[in-house]
């Protein structure tokens, strides 16, 4: 049979890059030497505009997630993706231009830039998108498990043929390494052509019996893929799949090279150090308003003071403007819903536009907290957690922070489903930390706060 050519995420990524970047930089060419008076063009100009162009656009890309593969098999948010994305991009050169170099225009090829750039990425998108319903996409998957896998068989397999997203891959045979099956049948041997992916989910590899360690070699040498389930799991849900072989530390938790990041550290500074000046001076400034705000509308005490576990496991008291009523938890500790009768009228405003999380500053000041960094929780749900989760205190590895991948990923979390769920992204935060995915998380808190939703 022969062998099924299918471009992966990578390459299917790349060739979306190189499309929106053909027009990217054709539209800044149309900007700069037809848009732009002569008078003003220059060597400098043209190099710093197409400098800034470039950076500009990537770096929205990047932190909007334009990249995601699987939105683009949805055409109503191609477009409305593209459109808003492309036009921030155009509309920032247009205001970069007039700013810093003070330059004029001419009025119809600027329009043209403003509104066909846009236009022409959502058409390339769109387009894109069509091509790859007529191409093989899906990869066939041959799914390796063990007894302790068997529990969550069916989760698993829901996980990889894709749950709320698509994944691009199909499980079309399993087999168990506990089962006393010969490997010698017909289905083994032709594995290797029918097959584009194996994913291994066993607790241990030295469970593979010699003969399907031979297939798996066959197939690897055919250019097949051979994945463990947890880095499947990571790569397409940005998240680690803590249900799966939750006594598998060495799986679960293997962290990379802890070296010394001088740059990680001082970017880290430098983000903790800007945005408390910057958020501690909004603070000073809503005092006044929240103080009439809760004269009229939510008497009681302005701060909330509650204590909360931090890095190392550590107690530490977290400040926020009251938003609920007083005595909240008078009948016992409970998790904050998203529609909570206990938030006031005053209180709900307060939580849409993020205010009441201003006062989390002091924290950081102090040196309890930092920006990004896990969410804290209080000290009788970690417990509870900890019970239920054996890697929930790997969480406590660093400070927790104001906002974080599992703010930026998953929706409000109301019961114990969704922070297993959130476990899941603050694991994938640790073990991933870096400048580009804090980056992400700043850029995507932003457009939460922006368009309101939740976290």
């Amino acid at each position: 049979m022969a062998q099924r050519t299918i471009l992966n995420t990578v390459e299917r990524k790349f060739i979306l890059l190189l499309g929106d970047l053909l027009i990217i930089v054709a539209s800044l060419n149309v900007f700069i030497n037809y848009a732009i008076d002569r008078e003003f063009t220059s060597f400098r100009l043209q190099a710093t505009i197409y400098a800034v162009g470039l950076l500009t656009y990537l770096g929205l890309a990047y932190s909007l997630d334009f990249y995601n593969i699987q939105n683009t098999t949805k055409r109503r948010f191609i477009i409305t993706q593209s459109l808003y994305i492309t036009f921030l991009f155009v509309f920032f050169i247009f205001l970069f231009s007039v700013l810093y170099f003070d330059a004029s225009f001419w009025r119809i090829p600027l329009i043209s830039f403003l509104v066909l750039t846009p236009l022409q990425i959502a058409l390339w998108r769109l387009l894109f998108r069509n091509l790859f319903q007529l191409i093989p996409i899906t990869k066939n998957v041959f799914y390796i498990y063990d007894e302790v896998s068997t529990e969550t068989f069916k989760d698993d397999i829901d996980k990889i043929n894709g749950e709320g997203l698509k994944t691009f891959y199909k499980v079309k045979l399993t087999y168990s390494v506990n089962q006393q099956v010969s490997l010698d049948k017909k289905i083994f041997r032709d594995a290797t052509d029918k097959i584009d992916t194996w994913i291994i989910n066993t607790k241990s590899y030295d469970l593979l019996p010699e003969p399907l360690e031979r297939i798996l070699l066959k197939s690897m040498i055919k250019g097949k893929e051979i994945i463990s389930f947890t880095s499947f799991y990571e790569n397409t849900y940005e998240a680690l799949p803590i249900r799966s072989h939750n006594d598998s530390f060495q799986e679960i938790l293997k962290f990379r090279n802890n070296k010394i990041r001088y740059l990680q550290r001082i970017f880290s500074f430098g983000v903790n150090f800007v945005l408390s000046t910057l958020v501690g001076l909004v603070f000073v400034i809503s005092i006044p308003f929240v103080v009439l705000g809760n004269l009229f509308f939510n008497r009681g005490p302005l701060f909330y003071v509650q204590k909360r576990v931090g890095q190392y496991g550590k107690e530490f008291k977290i400040y926020k403007f009251r938003s609920m009523i007083v005595d909240a938890e008078e009948a016992g500790a409970k998790m904050a819903t998203k529609d909570d009768s206990r938030i006031t009228p005053f209180g709900k405003i307060l939580r849409v536009f993020r205010i009441d999380e201003l006062p989390q500053i002091i924290s950081v000041i102090k040196g309890d907290m930092q920006f990004i960094g896990p969410r804290p929780e209080r000290k009788v749900f970690v417990d509870q957690l900890k019970k239920i989760l054996p890697f929930y205190n790997a969480r406590h590895l660093i400070k927790p922070g104001i906002t974080g991948w599992a703010q930026v990923k998953y929706k409000y979390g109301e019961n114990l489903e969704d922070s297993i769920r959130k476990l899941e992204y603050d694991l994938y935060y640790i073990k991933n930390r870096s400048i580009t995915l804090d980056l992400r998380i700043i850029f995507k808190t932003i457009t939460t706060i922006l368009f309101s939703r939740g976290v």
